[in-house]
C-alpha cells in the first residue's frame, strides 16, 4: 500500500518527496514517505482489529489491490512463451484443487481454505470480497489473488509490448486482453450459477480468455513469433512505474 501511494503521488507531484528528515538507524527519509508509512500501518492495524465486522471487506480489498499492484510492478513476464508455461500450470493447478481434490480428500481443499472453515471462519486474506446487495444473508462474491495476478502478469506484458512497439489502442493486445478477462469473469459467474453456487476454478475460464486471445491475435496478425520470443530492452525493463 505504501509503495502504491508513494509511487503514484510522486509520479504526479515529484516535489512532495524533496523534504527529508534524518532518523536514527534509517538515515535520511522523505517526510512524505514517512507520513504515508504511518498512515498505512494505522490502516492495516484498524483492518486487523475490525476484520470480523461487516464493513471489513473494504479494507481487505484495498490492501489486497495494493499488494497485487506491487507484485505486477516487480514481477514481469518477458514473453508469451513464459506466460504460456505459467498460465497452463496455474490452469491445471486450479482445476485440480477445486474439482479433483474432492475425489481424493472428500472436499475441495481450495474452497475450504478460502472460507476458513477449519479456523473458526478465519481465513488468510488472499482474495477480494464484494458484498451481494440483493443477498438477504449478507453473502459475498469472492475472487482469489491468483485469479487476478496470473492473467494480470500477461495483461501487463501486453501493455509493455504495445508501448514499446508503438501499438495503437485497437491494433495492440492490451485492450483485447482486458476485454477477454472481463468475458472470463462473466463465464466464471455463469458457471457458478449453472452449478448451483459450487466454487469455480476461475482460471478455467480466465486463461483461455486472455492467453487464448493473445495467441489467436498473434496468429491473425502474423506476430505470434514476435510475442512468443519477445525480449524487452534493458531500458524499458527498468521502468518500475510502467506495469
Amino acid at each position: 500500500m505504501h509503495n502504491c501511494i508513494v509511487s503514484l503521488t510522486l509520479k504526479n507531484h515529484p516535489n512532495y518527496g524533496k523534504k527529508t528528515v534524518k532518523l536514527p538507524l534509517f538515515g535520511v527519509v522523505s517526510i512524505f514517505s514517512l507520513v504515508v508509512l504511518l498512515f498505512c500501518m494505522a490502516f492495516a492495524v484498524i483492518w486487523a482489529i475490525t476484520r470480523r465486522e461487516s464493513f471489513s471487506w473494504f479494507g481487505q480489498d484495498v490492501l489486497g489491490i495494493c499488494l497485487m499492484i506491487t507484485v505486477l510492478q516487480l514481477a514481469r513476464l518477458p514473453n508469451i512463451k513464459v506466460a504460456t508455461v505459467l498460465l497452463c500450470c496455474a490452469f491445471v493447478y486450479d482445476i485440480f484443487w477445486v474439482f479433483i481434490s474432492p475425489v481424493i480428500f472428500q472436499k475441495s481443499v481450495m474452497i475450504t481454505v478460502a472460507r476458513g472453515d477449519k479456523a473458526g471462519g478465519e481465513a488468510i486474506p488472499m482474495l477480494l470480497r464484494f458484498p451481494r446487495p440483493s443477498d438477504p444473508w449478507g453473502g459475498y462474491d469472492m475472487i482469489g489473488f491468483g485469479d487476478i495476478l496470473f492473467p494480470g502478469l500477461l495483461v501487463s506484458f501486453t501493455r509493455r509490448f504495445d508501448k514499446n512497439n508503438n501499438k495503437g489502442v485497437f491494433d495492440g493486445y492490451f485492450l483485447w486482453l482486458v476485454v477477454g478477462y472481463g468475458f472470463g469473469l462473466i463465464f466464471t459467474y455463469l458457471g457458478l450459477y449453472l452449478m448451483n453456487g459450487h466454487g469455480q476454478p476461475a482460471l478455467l475460464y480466465l486463461v483461455p480468455c486472455t492467453l487464448g486471445v493473445a495467441v489467436v491475435l498473434g496468429c491473425i496478425r502474423g506476430e505470434l513469433e514476435a510475442i512468443w520470443n519477445y525480449e524487452e530492452d534493458s531500458c524499458s525493463s527498468k521502468e518500475p512505474s510502467d506495469v
